[in-house]
Formats: C-alpha cells, structure tokens, sequence
C-alpha cells in the first residue's frame, strides 16, 4: 500500500504561506526552489500528487500555467495530480488534473489506485495534510525549515497531533534549511 506523505517547507515560526496563500517567502530563501539529490530520491518514488485548491491556484499564477502548460512537468511531471477544491478551477492543458470534492477518505480509493506501488505526496496545504491526519491516512511528515519568518500566515499543520502518535526518524541539514522528518503512528 503507498504511503501518504506530508513533505513542505515552514518558515521558522510554522507557516507555509503568507495570508494570500503566496510562497514567494521561499522562492526567496536561498535554496527554496528546491531540486537537491534528496528531494529528487523522494520524488521518484511518488506515484501521485495530492493538493488544495490553494496550492494549485497559487501555482497555476506564479507558473501562468495557463498560458504556458509546458511548465507543468518541472513542477510534477507525468504523475496524476488530485486537486481537492469546492469549486470549479481551470485545467493545466494536457496535465493529468483529477478535482475532487468531499471527504478524503471517499476520494482514498482512487488516489491509492493511481499511485500503485508508489507514495502519495500530499504537496499542501496544511489543511488538507490535517484532513489526512483526522482520517487516519497520513503516514509521514516531512518538514524543511526555512530561515524565514512571516508576521502571519497559513499554519504548518492547523490540527492538535501530540508526540504519542509522532516519532522523529531523521534530521538534516539541506543548504539554509533544517529537514525533520516523523512517522505518524498509522490509525488504519
């Protein structure tokens, strides 16, 4: 069964993005952009892709993806991408986009399916990883620590999950930031 992976940046004080869902906070720190051998083992092993609605609208505008769909592989290649949202958003020409509503654990099946024997990397938000969380799906979070802080902004992590159901399994460094990761005690 694949594995469903939380893997993102933070700034130090815990947020993904600023308060308009932007990441230009990282695309800032040195190394943000990420792409080290690390980071590029873990995406070989990733059969699908899982965001928010967020998530995808701010890349589709950073990336102007509409305009230009030839940039959606150096983001996420060929893999299927599920995008959780409540509303109609637009489509990536020629990207493998699946838009789901609802539960997460009502779309689990399909996502488990497109991944086959790969991992799931739930690329954000925060939100979205919590709903994994609740419903006893998530089995990894990933974390890399920028040297940034932002006064306000879109949490890591906006659920209460304590130290009995994590455990730390590595720690490194990668350029400026801190990578911690931790083994959620699986709830299946």
């Amino acid at each position: 069964m694949p594995r469903v992976i939380f893997y993102t940046a933070t700034t130090l004080n815990g947020f993904l993005a600023d308060d308009e869902h932007s990441l230009d906070w990282l695309f800032a720190t040195p190394g943000g952009e990420g792409g080290d051998s690390d980071f590029q083992e873990f995406l070989a092993g990733i059969g699908v892709l899982v965001q928010g609605s967020s998530t995808y609208e701010w890349v589709l505008r950073h990336e102007d993806l509409i305009a230009h769909p030839e940039k959606w592989p150096a983001y996420y290649g060929a893999r299927p991408t599920f995008v959780f949202t409540g509303r109609e958003l637009p489509s990536v020409p020629g990207a493998d986009l699946r838009f789901v509503r609802g539960d997460v654990r009502d779309a689990w099946p399909s996502i488990r399916e497109a991944a086959g024997e790969k991992d799931v990397w739930i690329v954000g938000g925060g939100d979205l990883a919590g709903q994994f969380a609740d419903a006893g799906l998530l089995d990894e979070i990933r974390v890399s620590i920028a040297p940034a802080v932002l006064p306000s902004g879109m949490p890591l992590l906006p659920r209460r999950i304590g130290s009995d159901v994590l455990t730390l399994t590595a720690v490194r460094q990668a350029g400026a930031f801190a990578e911690l990761t931790y083994s959620v005690k699986a709830q299946r």
